[in-house]
């Protein structure tokens, strides 16, 4: 960027469309509580850092802006505006107030409670809403100190812009700032809190409105008898879903006359940049560990970037969250977990949605979702030449050896690339075998595999199973179909095949897997 198109901090364009289209709660009442009627809440007074210093900048995020790095590291305000220390002029602070299902439970108000809206800025590349996380309570807080630690504020940071690198959408990251403050916290969840220091991350989007923004209209749940802060309250849910649609989707709302066509539209293409966007996580292995509908974007965004993971060796039930004891949010998981959220979702937007249209979009979800990850493996893989019905069990196939040998993820695919052009009249085991010992040095050990590989369900429960294989097989076949024993009865099975082989014969196999793989690939990448 020429600097004569970057602008100085005090000069940022602010224009706060949200909240002169949305209802705002302008209450002075402190400390956490309930916002009904409400989309935002103002922040009336702002809690500063103790003496913040910048950690990190990213100029690609910043440019969005029309900030320049140098400009920012030189003006002396420059840690006190980006984490929410100072008001920028022309800023306007509030929190968001959303509802959401947690782990599958409606949980009536959450709200931001760690994230204060500074305002949107109009410039040269769009239109973006900042905001800080980390800059104190709000009245979403609830029990929280509204602060986030310098640990957590790294891996969102880098995240965020790891993703946007990876052309994957995501909420952006422009700064880092930490400071003299400090919180306890306990990061092992040991019991043992220590003091980190309070840290806050400048983060940017179009919009971090999410499904759960509309669940905040939702009435008395019958599992946990929470209802969202504006139970009932369909005329604020129609103008939030007016704005999103005017804002957001531009072609949507001007191609349609209809308002249950407008919003029929508006539905679908959220599933589409759902199912796209969860297919572009399991391409590259990435795990976001809490999809809870509060954490998904209603624009098809990577938000909210907690307890993620990118998986090392591939794991179809890898977990990133220790506290899904369940494992509702495995890699596996995800893709299904996505369409449920859009469930929830269309029962929070309600008679604005035709039901059985919604249903028939519900139904195209997993079919789409299937297209876009077959699409982009194919990518992967570089099999753009012509597709064929093949691909798709070849890449299964790529996977299931992957698991059963322990093969790192994101390596695999980087040696794959090494993979020679088939010649006429090569040998094929000469030939891939120097890629095939690449990839079995990263692969894990037999012991590691008989780790990987023990079954997860008590002890108890997996006895009363195989009683019952002998006992009772009818009724055994029945047990046996569902997706958890099979999984367990798949394990026990590797198991016992890792038990009655050692390191040299496991070695031996897997190397003769491989190149039999290998082999299939070259032959269709021709």
């Amino acid at each position: 960027m020429e600097p004569s198109q970057c602008v100085p901090l005090e000069r940022l364009p602010f224009n706060n469309t949200v909240l002169k289209k949305l209802p705002v709660d302008d209450s002075e009442e402190t400390g956490s509580r309930t916002v009904p009627a409400a989309c935002f809440s103002r922040i009336r007074a702002l809690q500063p850092l103790v003496r913040p210093t910048f950690v990190a900048l990213s100029q690609s995020a910043l440019t969005l802006l029309d900030l320049n790095v140098q400009d920012v590291l030189t003006n002396p305000l420059g840690p006190e505006y980006l984490s929410g220390s100072r008001l920028l002029p022309g800023s306007e602070p509030a929190a968001h107030c959303y509802s959401g299902h947690q782990f599958g439970l409606f949980a009536g108000q959450l709200g931001d409670g760690a994230v204060m809206y500074l305002g949107e800025i109009e410039g040269t590349h769009g239109r973006w809403e900042i905001q800080v996380k980390g800059a104190g309570v709000t009245p979403y807080s609830r029990e929280g100190d509204g602060r986030k630690v310098l640990r957590s504020s790294i891996r969102e940071f880098l995240c965020s812009e790891a993703m946007a690198a990876l052309g994957i959408p995501s909420t952006r990251a422009a700064s880092l700032v930490t400071s003299d403050l400090y919180v306890t916290r306990d990061p092992l969840n040991s019991g043992r809190r220590i003091p980190e220091r309070c840290s806050v991350v400048l983060r940017l989007a179009p919009s971090f409105l999410r499904f759960g923004s509309f669940e905040i209209f939702l009435g008395r749940d019958d599992f946990s008898g929470l209802q969202g802060p504006s139970a009932g309250r369909h005329d604020i849910r129609a103008q939030l879903l007016d704005y999103v649609i005017e804002t957001f989707y531009p072609c949507i709302q001007q191609t349609h006359c209809n308002r249950k066509d407008r919003n029929m539209a508006f539905f679908r293409e959220v599933m589409m940049r759902t199912a796209k966007l969860v297919a572009q996580w399991q391409c590259v292995g990435f795990c976001h560990g809490v999809l809870n509908t509060d954490n998904m974007s209603i624009l098809g965004l990577t938000l909210d970037y907690g307890p993620f993971g990118f998986m090392d060796r591939f794991d179809p039930d890898f977990v990133c969250n220790t506290s899904d004891k369940r494992g509702r949010y495995s890699y596996q998981a995800q893709p299904s977990v996505c369409r449920w959220n859009l469930a929830r979702l269309a029962e929070a937007l309600g008679s604005e949605l035709v039901g059985a249209e919604a249903g028939a979009v519900l139904d195209e979800f997993m079919p789409t979702y299937e297209a876009f990850y077959l699409c982009i493996m194919r990518k992967k893989l570089g099999l753009v030449k012509k597709e064929e019905a093949e691909d798709s069990e070849l890449i299964s196939d790529l996977l299931r050896l992957m698991h059963n040998t322990g093969a790192d993820f994101t390596n695999t695919f980087r040696l794959l690339s090494h993979v020679p052009w088939p010649d006429e009249g090569d040998s094929e085991r000469p030939t891939v075998g120097p890629v095939v010992d690449l990839i079995l040095e990263q692969c894990a050990s037999i012991e590691e595999l008989k780790v990987a590989n023990k079954p997860t369900m008590e002890d108890r429960e997996l006895a009363m199973i195989l009683s019952m294989a002998q006992t009772n097989p009818v009724m055994f076949g029945l047990v046996a179909d569902s997706p958890g024993v099979s999984e367990q009865l798949e394990r026990m099975g590797r198991l016992k095949e890792l038990l009655e082989t050692d390191q040299d014969e496991l070695k031996k196999k897997q190397r003769d897997d491989w190149i039999r793989w290998v082999s299939r690939y070259r032959s269709t990448g021709s």
